[in-house]
């Protein structure tokens, strides 16, 4: 599986001629844009992918763009020799003219290193609301106060109630707090 492409070019026959010999290669080209907003639309439905872009669009200069670039995209700037020279370190470049080989193995590391974030990013549990995170509480909260537990023995027992009953930790103290205000 490989990651969204936006190719964003001020011609926009060229940036039908970058997405061809991509798709030839098997990448994904969401979008063929040849200014900075229509490139922005596309990327914000979008969460993960790169954007291939040259110097100047017609509305907007590539630094422009950068800065409102999602986190999970990366850019590859196509330009001169002396764009690419003052380009800073954070935007990968690819000299123009360029060789298709150049852009493809460019393109092949982005997704690369991408692919390896999108995996890790499904690892880290994710965030709990605050309403979730309430439930934990006043369950702690309960168990401290009737079974004179620390909070952390609070939270433990949370913890091993939850994995003894195949439930996650917001499920548990939901059911715990159900089974305190049966018991008034």
């Amino acid at each position: 599986m490989s990651v969204s492409i936006v190719v964003a070019l001020p011609k926009i026959e060229d940036a039908k001629k970058i997405r061809t010999i991509l798709v030839r290669h098997g990448f994904t080209v969401t979008a063929v844009c040849s200014s900075g907003s229509h490139a922005l639309a596309s990327i914000s439905e979008l969460g993960y992918g790169i954007l291939i872009c040259g110097y100047h669009l017609s509305d907007m200069y590539y630094y422009d763009l950068k800065e409102d670039l999602p986190a999970g995209f990366e850019m590859i700037l196509l330009a001169s020799a002396r764009v690419v020279s003052e380009a800073p370190v954070s935007v990968l470049t690819v000299q123009m003219p360029m060789k298709s080989s150049d852009l493809l193995n460019t393109v092949n590391m982005v997704d690369g290193q991408l692919e390896r974030r999108i995996r890790k990013d499904k690892k880290k549990p994710k965030l709990r609301t605050w309403k979730e995170q309430n439930y934990i509480s006043n369950a702690k909260m309960m168990l401290m106060q009737r079974n004179r537990l620390s909070e952390e023995e609070a939270y433990r027992y949370i913890q091993k109630c939850s994995m003894d009953s195949g439930t996650n930790m917001v499920e548990t103290a939901q059911m715990l707090l159900m089974l305190f205000y049966d018991e008034l």
